[in-house]
């Protein structure tokens, strides 16, 4: 590489000093085999008188130092040598020689401590040291060859791509605070992902087996519980998750001002769930929280209609189940406002549910379109607007289902400051059609009581929180920190959260929240994060080569900070992510790529001492089954009452009309026979007037009492 020194001038310098190193080095071979020399017949006065003369300088006496004075010289030559650059330059081979000159070079002086003539002894004594200073010369050489790249050391450009990260440990009475390690220029660092404001929302992400549960959920539930928050789990993978927190409960809760109360939703098993009715009236203040629940409990049965919300077809089913929900909340204030008592009324037969349904003033707009249809016989759109409902609630008329929703163990209010609850709900992946859609019912009416003002502070954790569907996630989010409202949720990918939410909710649930947690992802995810993460100044090195020359060339320029090549190559417990900071606590650092650190051992052992859950009632398959032909019998008897009602009222009104009529006696007889289109007439309106009404037709004692046995037989 030129540096502007006078290369003529460097190169002599080098060549003069191996010369001096050569002579050094004859010099040397003369004075210790000048008796060789001598019977060979190379000497000559001349030569002995100058040799002697420099035999006085101290450093050419003997035999080591000579020989080490020579090697100084020719290390000083070596030095400025620039041999032709090969990056194939094998240091192994290097050092061999180098290695092999050396003890050859400095061991040959033992020849001459053999038995032998002068001569030979000279001759292998010069030999040897002749090679191995050729050995030292050609080590040498190469090694000035040989290109020291950093390049191919960091292939994958590790080093670059670090970057300082948070190293205090940030606390306050909400925070989650997870201990993790990260790398930083060639050093592994301690450092904290401090989750200081997790009301702002925090999204975990990762695919399955990146530990999203065992490095991240774990810690959440630990510290919110240590910290005194009432909580509500959703436990896609019963009972890992539930049992956790029910050990953790019983471990933090002396630091409660209340004591929490421990309730679970476990469909599979009647033993050991609480039962809860989401339906309970108490919580549903007007109309519009009955068609709330009835949008959750239909689009989570169907997925495909939350990318069709507003069409006729899903819109009808929609007002059609708010109809029923609303008619049992204001039938006898409430007392079958269940949804396995819904899930029963819907299957009546239409003239006698739409006799019931239009008794109720609030839902008549409603169920008007349906009454119309029927009246027109237009029986194909009536079934296209109702059996999918039908159809689709059907799949939850199991007794298991029935025991756990008929029920009032506890409410959904979670952080009420009175009684403060940690409610754990599981699922069952092999059930998850049949479970998500009424789980996510709990969770749309749990939602509405927990983001309120003036309650306790909750920490929501939804774990493959695609699996359930919630509409209005996205205003929780935005709404609920003010009212210290944790939420958590675990997804294995945003393509997952599109495909079960739509693009539209599922971009605005991942844009919203302030923290996020990822492990390995890959596509668009990582493509997303990465593009998040923003670009850092990084080193740049190029490198030319030429015949006698090396040019190395470096520079700095922005790049991606965590490319989405590294995110999608994470190992297990590896998360890069971001935090959010609070006007009072400032984080600086809030990106971070970091290993984080569990003590595994004592996980195990902690885990190993765990009390089981505990049985909540023994109840046996006798007992659910009662309560399921018990709820049978009651939407029976409902339909019985209210058309026997309808009866009596009919007729009451009919015996009115004929008393009001004026008895006119013959004359008017007389008068119909002479005026017969006014008999017809009248006939025309009584008829159009029961056409009106989806009731039951005038109908004779006899057949009366033949219309209530069949209703009850129903």
């Amino acid at each position: 590489m030129n540096t502007g020194e006078d290369s003529q001038g460097l190169r002599k310098i080098i060549d003069f000093s191996r010369l001096i190193s050569i002579f050094i080095l004859a010099v040397h071979f003369y004075l210790t085999c000048y008796g060789a020399f001598e019977h060979w017949g190379l000497t000559a006065s001349i030569t002995d008188r100058i040799i002697a003369n420099l035999a006085k300088v101290s450093w050419l006496t003997g035999i080591f130092k000579p020989k080490l004075a020579a090697l100084i010289f020719l290390i000083v030559s070596l030095m400025g040598a620039k041999g032709k650059k090969d990056e194939k330059a094998n240091r192994k081979g290097i050092a061999a020689y180098l290695v092999a000159g050396l003890l050859v070079y400095g061991l040959s002086f033992l020849v001459l401590y053999l038995n032998g003539t002068y001569g030979k002894l000279a001759i292998l004594y010069i030999g040897l040291t002749a090679i191995g200073y050729l050995l030292i010369l050609t080590g040498g050489t190469r090694l000035s060859r040989l290109i020291h790249l950093n390049l191919k050391k960091d292939i994958f450009n590790t080093k670059n791509e670090t970057f300082p990260q948070e190293e205090r440990l940030l606390e306050n009475e909400y925070s989650i605070n997870l201990p993790a390690k990260y790398h930083h220029k060639s050093k592994i660092k301690d450092s904290w992902i401090n989750v200081i404001n997790p009301f702002r929302g925090l999204l975990v992400a990762g695919t399955p087996g990146a530990g999203k549960s065992y490095f991240v959920i774990r810690h959440i539930i630990d510290q919110h519980l240590r910290k005194g928050f009432s909580m509500f789990l959703y436990d896609f993978k019963y009972d890992d998750l539930t049992r956790l927190a029910y050990n953790k409960l019983l471990k933090y809760r002396h630091n409660y001002k209340v004591k929490p109360k421990f309730f679970v939703i476990n469909p599979d098993n009647p033993s050991y769930t609480h039962r809860c009715n989401p339906l309970y009236p108490e919580s549903m203040e007007d109309i519009t929280d009955a068609i709330e629940s009835a949008r959750t409990i239909m689009l989570g049965l169907n997925r495909e209609w939350i990318k069709k919300q507003g069409d006729f077809f899903v819109e009808s089913p929609v007002n059609f189940l708010t109809a029923i929900i609303w008619y049992l909340k204001k039938y006898q204030g409430g007392r079958y406002c269940t949804l396995p008592h819904v899930i029963e009324l819907m299957q009546a037969e239409y003239d006698h549910l739409f006799a019931i349904l239009e008794r109720e003033k609030e839902i008549r707009a409603l169920i008007n379109p349906f009454i119309s249809a029927w009246q027109n016989n237009a029986k194909a759109q009536l079934e296209g607007q109702i059996a999918s409902a039908k159809i689709g609630l059907a799949r939850l008329a199991s007794p298991q289902l029935y025991w756990v929703l008929n029920g009032n163990d506890f409410t959904l209010d979670v952080n009420n400051p009175e009684e403060p609850k940690i409610i754990c709900v599981g699922n069952n992946p092999q059930k998850l059609q049949t479970y998500g859609a009424v789980l996510s019912l709990y969770i749309s009416r749990m939602i509405k009581l927990v983001n309120q003002k003036g309650q306790l502070k909750s920490s929501l954790i939804f774990d493959e929180f695609p699996t359930i569907f919630f509409n209005n996630m996205d205003s929780l989010i935005a709404t609920a920190r003010s009212n210290k409202v944790s939420t958590t949720l675990a997804v294995q990918d945003f393509s997952q959260l599109r495909k079960d939410y739509g693009k539209e909710q599922a971009d605005v649930i991942t844009g919203i929240v302030g923290n996020v947690i990822s492990g390995q992802v890959t596509g668009d995810t990582a493509k997303r994060l990465s593009e998040n993460f923003g670009k850092i100044m990084q080193d740049r090195q190029s490198t030319t080569l030429n015949s006698s020359d090396t040019s190395v060339s470096k520079s700095t320029q922005l790049d991606f900070a965590i490319p989405a090549a590294k995110i999608a190559s994470l190992s297990s417990g590896e998360f890069v992510g971001f935090v959010a900071d609070n006007p009072d606590q400032k984080i600086s650092l809030k990106m971070f790529h970091a290993e984080v650190q569990n003590d595994h051992e004592a996980i195990k052992l902690e885990e190993e001492s765990y009390v089981d859950l505990p049985m909540i009632a023994k109840v046996t398959p006798e007992d659910v089954q009662a309560n399921y032909e018990k709820i049978k019998t009651q939407v029976r008897e409902l339909i019985a009452s209210e058309l026997e009602k309808l009866v009596k009222t009919e007729k009451v009104s009919e015996e009115g009309k004929e008393n009001k009529e004026p008895d006119h006696g013959g004359t008017q007889t007389d008068e119909l026979q002479q005026d017969p289109k006014q008999e017809s007439k009248k006939k025309h309106r009584k008829s159009k007037s029961r056409k009106q009404r989806p009731t039951l037709p005038k109908q004779k004692a006899v057949q009366q009492e033949n219309e209530q046995q069949q209703a009850v037989s129903y």
